[in-house]
């Protein structure tokens, strides 16, 4: 973390910085192999380990499987209850983008700059990783709606029973409605994660200057301060887990209204 003015700069654990390739392009665009890169993959491999580890089938299952048993039966229960038997073919990804989010969340939160040269890096911090995914589970909301229902999939934006005079109003309504989840799927992980991680900064900001005051009251500052990182961290812990979960669960809503038109 970069300091500012005898502090920490909150804004610098946000930065995407080149690991290999800075001087890579094509197309006249910049293609190195930034952090951000690097930590997705990280964050797919460990996936990759995570579900090679719990598909061995045993009879009795050891504690890794139970766990992978354990997610991916938690996922497809909210699949079956959200949409029903019809929403069994999108497990898979409804699974993979809730651990996917989850693990990035988690990742985001190791203290690794314990670890000289490493610094942590959420990448659904960034708007760019969460905007992609709203409009990956946005795009397949649309396909499948229009796949399965044709121009029939408009009714889904003029509710049962609407005056006839109110349709055009209400479609209208309901048309943006529609259109600004793919935003709000993003924004709200983009902005929790972001808000978070800001904070956990400011307060170490504030240990280091509590120290280095040289005042009286400097070290209950630092200490208070330190009380709170400890109290944001388990918050984080909450947060991580609940934005992974909530982001699943809308996209398992949206599929309903596209296959069901709810």
């Amino acid at each position: 973390m970069a300091e500012a003015g005898g502090g920490i700069d909150p804004m610098a654990q946000f930065r995407v910085d080149p690991v290999v390739g800075a001087d890579w392009t094509l197309l006249g665009h910049n293609i190195a192999f930034t952090n951000s890169a690097a930590f997705m993959v990280v964050i797919l491999a460990l996936l990759w380990l995570f579900m090679l580890g719990g598909m061995r089938r045993q009879l009795v299952p050891n504690r890794w499987q139970a766990m992978v048993e354990g997610f991916t039966g938690f996922v497809s229960n909210m699949i079956e209850s959200n949409i029903g038997p019809k929403g069994r073919a999108f497990t898979p990804y409804v699974f993979s983008l809730f651990m996917f989010i989850l693990l990035a969340n988690f990742i985001g939160l190791f203290p690794l700059a314990l670890i000289p040269g490493m610094h942590p890096f959420t990448v659904t911090s960034h708007i760019t990783v969460t905007g992609v995914l709203a409009i990956m589970s946005f795009s397949i909301v649309l396909i499948v709606g229009f796949a399965r229902h044709g121009l029939h999939f408009f009714s889904l934006f003029i509710p049962h029973g609407t005056p006839a005079l109110l349709v055009p109003l209400i479609f209208v309504i309901e048309l943006v409605s529609f259109l600004v989840r793919p935003f709000s799927l993003g924004l709200r992980l983009f902005v929790a994660m972001t808000a978070g991680h800001i904070l956990l900064d400011v307060f170490a900001s504030f240990v280091i200057q509590g120290i280095n005051s040289g005042t009286a009251i400097g070290p209950v500052v630092s200490l208070l301060s330190f009380v709170m990182i400890v109290g944001v961290s388990m918050l984080e812990l909450l947060v991580a887990a609940i934005q992974a979960y909530v982001f699943a669960l809308l996209t398992s809503l949206y599929l309903n209204d596209a296959i069901n038109l709810h």
